[in-house]
């Protein structure tokens, strides 16, 4: 969440990726920051740790959300 409220500080298109585990974490930094509106997408968890092999399918299946959420149409 950090880095994307960076980002978007910056005017920079930004979608802040977190695993289900953080997603109450990552709503407080949101809100704690002033944008509790900045785009996130929320990922199974744990992605990290998860083989090489899972973190390119993952990040194949949610590369079109994250398009979507960039451009405000999702």
């Amino acid at each position: 969440m950090r880095d994307g409220v960076k980002l978007a500080r910056k005017n920079i298109p930004a979608v802040a990726l977190l695993t289900e585990k953080f997603t109450t974490q990552g709503d407080f930094v949101a809100r704690s920051f002033g944008m509790p509106m900045l785009p996130r997408l929320v990922l199974p968890h744990p992605v990290a740790g998860s083989g090489n092999k899972n973190m390119r399918r993952v990040a194949s299946e949610i590369v079109p959300e994250i398009i979507e959420l960039l451009r405000g149409s999702a």
